[in-house]
């Protein structure tokens, strides 16, 4: 898969141990930044990526900053993104099975590098089950589409 990632300053260190674990899975990678630990507002990151994977650039993306809230507030607002924040493997999975969600959220600050990975690995291995789901992402974008206009 091809793969954006984008964090703030506060997810910049966790970022490269991520960027790494992906192509070690396999996937391509594409960082959209930043680029430096210097303060930084996490919904142009958060914008960035979602606009990657609204536009079909990028099959799915990855947003850090410190509790990946608001980094995943800021995607959400792009049309067609459902991003998730976790910080545990069940609800990773669940979140793609149920909510066929296209980016994943964590925080640095609540969780370490090794259990990033394993959320990571739940969610890029876990697949969207449609049937009852699908009338729910439906729905859910019926309500984007009406606010949108």
């Amino acid at each position: 898969m091809n793969i954006a990632i984008g964090s703030d300053h506060v997810g910049i260190e966790l970022k490269p141990v991520i960027i790494a674990y992906l192509e070690e899975l396999g996937h391509t990678v594409e960082d959209f930044g930043p680029f430096s630990t210097e303060r930084t507002d996490y919904p142009i990151y958060g914008e960035k990526v979602a606009k990657s994977v609204a536009n079909k650039t990028h099959d799915l993306g990855v947003l850090i900053c410190g509790t990946g809230v608001g980094i995943s507030i800021s995607a959400n607002k792009v049309a067609g993104i459902r991003a998730v924040v976790c910080s545990e493997p069940y609800s990773a999975k669940l979140s793609r099975e149920h909510n066929n969600t296209n980016i994943l959220a964590f925080g640095s600050r609540v969780i370490g590098s090794e259990l990033a990975k394993m959320i990571v690995k739940e969610w890029l291995d876990a697949e969207f089950e449609g049937g009852r789901h699908a009338k729910r992402i439906e729905m859910i974008a019926g309500i984007e589409q009406e606010n949108n206009q």
